[in-house]
């Protein structure tokens, strides 16, 4: 039952909150743009305005690269969700801020969850039905497709939400989207509701939060990448201020006051939590609760936050161990929780560092991360200082002299072609709303931008200033190879935010401003880097998307030492490097994010630091395609650098999406074969960082000397690509696979290396059956195939049918089950929230049901005495060798069997442990139990019950799991094989070379 006194305290919480700056109408009037759609709602807080917001949003979606909606001021009430469609801005306009207003007691908000707002998004694989519908519409609709990875640009601003008595599943605004969305300038009253934002993405900024069963309530983001919240405000939730798992939280001058629990990871799961500047008051039980200890994937840091009658800062749910603050008032200069790095080339372990100290008196809060943009009223239209951005005149000097002539300049919709660089004043300020819409754009081959020479920008700040450009797109077209799109030299209080570099994902072009990939002298990596702060140049950088392939970089700085702050960066699809920083200090970067892809992105590397000290990386991503077929030995790479803080890092190469084919509607999750080997490498000093999940890492100034270890393993044979997918016969000999040459090897003790087979049969895993045949997985095929060779005669290929397993005969009761030794599975993509208990199935859950489902088919050797079940296969892409295929055999490092009856061991790479199983019929694997508390590329055990676990290097348990002792290899193993003389050779398969060691 609803607590009537709460509620109405509550609401006079409500009246007695004192002015902010956030109450005001940021946009006070309605811009000019002629593309722009206005609401024409009633807005006086009674009529059902439902279908004239949804019309609006509707009418500016119908070209389908989305556009602009303007709410006026007003109280728009709805009885139903409203649908934000892909790349739709929604702004409120007039003297006071628009309210979205749900009713008392409005049907379908009473339970579960039920979404005001939701933004929606598009049919991502073109599979023809929504694989996932979100089950927070009302009413339901199974034709709505959530919001992607794909969901590009959408956004809110300055519209405030409320939510009547009576409604206790309501949620203001469902937000699951990727680059370039954003919620800004909005208040919300949640009242009765459960929550103000659920499913949070990219990132929000001046945000109020009262009341309500919770202010954000999330999991990961659609992309996967973090979430960002900045200068926002929390009071009076009635069980935490934010709960949420896996969305990679950053937080950046936030205040959570008046509620039990200020940030709740929830209950088995893990979480990247970074805060600077983030203020607790009155936070009774704790500032944060942490879940999911002694996880790699749980990493939790702040960076000067301040507590004011907060007891208790962290309280661990596991284990019930606390953090607690230092009297009434305190500050934690600095605190981290996590997997700790002693230093470069070193293995981690779990450590709590805390630097809290007591407070006289409360200071006050830290001025915005992000500048207060100029009123409306202050913009100067460029449409009618003659620039035309119509396309097809050159609006060069229109432009310049308007630059020239006023300091704030709007932009509305269009296309504004240039053919020479637009150079700032010192307090120039570029304003547009969509630049996805609104591009700044060189034609293909103008002529100041050709030929051999040094950097030339397309807008380029001056030194020093305060400018600020704002919400455009920049594209420097296909084939101008001296082209720049930024060249930014202002100072620390200037700012570069909500800005696009055309010519990568998310681009709509026109025939004005062609992509030109066609064209052969557009040249991949051809052009200088998008956005190059250089020559003492700063400031901050929010919210930025840069994946221009065409560039060398997306986000290049040099010769500064001017402090930079950058917030939310995504850094895409280079060549060589994504984020570059060549003699600079004083710089921080929250929440950046890059991205290598199969083909643009196989020799490229994350980030690259030469020269540089007094950097802090936070919540840093760095991911690499699950597509990706080349090794690529680290992330980032320091070059004569030092004095650098990594604070949650997080490099992977796994992904997932939603789809349908055939077999039903549904999400998949799979894992790269191909992830980085290194987080980092030390160039300079020759060290490498082996975990590629960590808390904390301080490179010092001047790093220690490396010291060599005797080698503890045997090189066997090297030169290879990349080799996995290994099995030992029945006398220890070792057969293994070259991928991308198609090549089956053997070796043994006597025989030395060999080549088995390299018949283009596209193999991937093997096994070696009783008779001492070869089953071998291929991923040709569209469902994959299997078949079976002798290595003595390998053209002789039997090929296997999958046969139903309920039809299997007597002859193959006794088969081993054969299995991928690595799995990953943590439930992406779907709401996986009970709409009772509002509570999650923990990742363990998770992968307990995943292991335990029953396969209808097998593939069973000749012999009949190994059986490997049909794992579902998806598909992206033709049917012959260019398309994909995923499948969690496919991307297994390798293959382990055991009989039905038998435990099995396996690891869960999405929690990092290892698993000791029991294996049943249809290839179901039940009672799974942690053996090792890491687990990684593989496992193998051996005859007495030792575990080895690939893991960065060779990690050795011992039957009751107490780790005993590492073996290091030179390179970062992955596949483990027991075999050899009387199975006493550990076999340890790495990229490009094979060791072993005596066990």
């Amino acid at each position: 039952m609803m607590d009537v006194k709460w509620l109405a305290g509550t609401a006079l919480l409500l009246l007695a909150t004192p002015a902010f700056a956030g109450t005001t109408s940021v946009y006070r009037t309605a811009p000019a743009d002629p593309r722009a759609i206005t609401v024409r709602g009633v807005g006086d807080g009674r009529a059902d305005d439902s279908a004239a917001i949804q019309q609006a949003i509707d009418a500016a979606a119908a070209g389908g690269k989305g556009g602009v909606v303007f709410l006026p001021s007003g109280r728009y009430r709805i009885s139903r969700t409203i649908f934000v469609r892909s790349a739709v801005r929604l702004f409120g306009v007039g003297a006071t801020r628009p309210e979205i207003l749900l009713a008392d007691n409005s049907a379908g908000f009473a339970s579960g969850v039920a979404a005001m707002v939701s933004f929606t998004g598009e049919d991502q694989y073109q599979v023809g039905k929504a694989p996932v519908p979100p089950r927070t519409s009302v009413p339901f609709d199974p034709s709505i497709f959530d919001a992607t990875s794909s969901t590009f640009y959408s956004a809110l601003s300055n519209v405030d939400f409320r939510i009547g008595a009576g409604n206790a599943g309501a949620v203001a605004v469902r937000f699951r989207v990727a680059q370039h969305g954003y919620l800004r300038h909005a208040d919300f009253h949640i009242g009765s509701g459960l929550a103000g934002v659920y499913q949070a993405g990219n990132a929000f900024e001046n945000l109020r939060f009262f009341g309500g069963r919770y202010g954000i309530m999330s999991e990961k983001t659609s992309p996967a990448w973090q979430f960002t919240l900045l200068d926002s405000e929390f009071s009076g939730q009635r069980d935490a201020a934010i709960r949420e798992h896996e969305v990679d939280l950053t937080l950046v001058n936030v205040v959570i006051r008046d509620t039990p629990v200020g940030i709740e990871i929830d209950r088995g799961y893990s979480d990247s939590l970074w805060g600077k500047h983030v203020r607790f008051e009155k936070v009774t039980r704790a500032g944060i609760v942490v879940s999911n200890e002694g996880s790699v994937f749980t990493q939790i840091g702040f960076d000067n936050a301040v507590a004011v009658d907060t007891p208790t800062f962290v309280r661990f749910r596991g284990s019930g161990k606390t953090v607690a603050g230092s009297g009434a008032r305190y500050r934690v200069s600095d605190f981290s929780y996590g997997l700790k790095l002693p230093a470069l080339g070193a293995i981690g372990d779990y450590a709590t560092d805390v630097a809290m100290t007591p407070l006289t008196r409360t200071p006050a809060r830290p001025a915005r991360a992000i500048r207060a943009m100029p009123p409306v009223r202050d913009w100067a239209n460029v449409h009618d200082l003659g620039v035309k951005g119509d396309d097809e005149t050159d609006d060069t000097a229109a432009l310049q002299r308007a630059i020239d002539t006023h300091r704030v300049l709007y932009f509305p919709t269009g296309r504004y072609r240039v053919t020479d660089t637009i150079r700032l004043r010192p307090d120039t300020v570029l304003i547009a709303l969509h630049p996805g819409l609104t591009h700044l754009y060189l034609a293909d081959a103008t002529p100041a931008f050709m030929g051999v020479g040094g950097p030339k920008a397309l807008i380029e700040s001056a030194k020093g200033g305060d400018a600020i450009v704002s919400g455009l797109g920049l594209w420097t077209g296909g084939v101008n190879p001296r082209a720049t799109a930024l060249l930014w030299k202002a100072g620390e209080t200037s700012m570069v935010n909500d800005v696009k570099i055309q010519g990568g994902g998310g681009t709509a072009l026109t025939k004005g401003s062609p992509i030109g990939f066609g064209d052969p002298r557009a040249r991949f990596d051809g052009q200088y880097p998008s956005i190059w702060v250089t020559d003492g140049g700063g400031g901050t950088f929010a919210a930025l998307w840069s994946p221009n392939t065409l560039a060398s970089a997306g986000f290049h700085v040099s010769n500064t030492s001017t402090p930079g702050h950058v917030y939310q960066l995504s850094a895409e699809h280079h060549y060589r490097a994504e984020i570059v920083l060549d003699h600079v200090a004083n710089w921080e970067f929250l929440a950046p994010q890059t991205e290598q892809e199969v083909r643009d992105g196989v020799d490229a590397i994350s980030t690259e630091i030469r020269h540089s000290r007094n950097i802090l990386f936070a919540n840093y991503h760095g991911y690499r395609v699950t597509r990706s077929i080349k090794p690529m030995d680290a992330a980032i790479k320091l070059y004569e650098s030092g004095d650098i803080r990594f604070r949650n890092v997080h490099v992977n190469a796994e992904s997932g999406f939603a789809s349908c084919d055939a077999k039903g509607c549904g999400t998949f999750l799979r894992a790269s074969k191909y992830p980085v080997e290194n987080a980092i490498k030390d160039i300079t000093g020759g060290q490498e960082v082996r975990e590629r999940e960590f808390a904390r890492l301080d490179v010092p100034a001047v790093p220690a000397p490396r010291v060599s270890a005797p080698a503890a393993v045997e090189k066997l044979a090297d030169g290879f690509y990349s080799i996995a997918g290994g099995a030992a016969d029945a006398n220890g000999k070792l057969y293994f696979i070259d991928r991308h040459f198609q090549r089956i090897h053997g070796w043994s003790k006597r025989e030395g290396l060999s080549i088995v087979a390299e018949a283009p049969l596209d193999p991937v895993n093997l096994m070696v059956d009783r008779s001492g045949r070869l089953l071998v997985l291929s991923s040709a095929g569209r469902d994959a195939t299997v078949y079976s060779i002798d290595p003595a005669k390998p053209a002789d290929v039997r090929v296997i049918a999958p046969t139903a397993i309920a039809e299997s005969g007597p002859a193959n009761r006794d088969a081993a089950t054969v299995l991928p030794v690595n799995v990953w599975e943590n439930g992406e993509f779907a709401d996986r929230i009970d709409p009772v208990s509002y509570q999650y199935p923990t990742m363990a859950d998770l992968f307990a049901a995943k292991m335990g489902e029953a396969k209808a088919a097998q593939y069973v050797s000749p012999d009949g005495s190994l059986a490997l079940p049909a794992f579902r296969v998806w598909n992206q892409g033709p049917d012959d060798h260019q398309g994909w295929r995923w499948s969690d055999t496919l991307n297994a490092n390798g293959f382990v069997a055991a009989r039905p009856g038998e435990r099995v061991v396996l690891t869960n790479a999405s929690e990092n442990r290892t698993y000791s199983g029991l294996v049943g019929a249809q290839g179901r694997v039940t009672d799974l139990k942690p053996v090792a508390d890491r687990g990684g590329e593989s496992v193998a055990r051996d005859a007495a019950g030792r575990l080895y676990v690939a893991n960065g290097q060779v990690f050795v348990y011992d039957a009751g799991g107490a780790l005993v002792r590492r073996i290091d290899v030179p390179d970062r193993p992955l596949q483990l094989v027991i075999g050899g003389p009387d199975n006493h050779t550990l076999f340890i398969l790495t990229h490009h070379a094979l060791y072993a060691t005596a066990i």
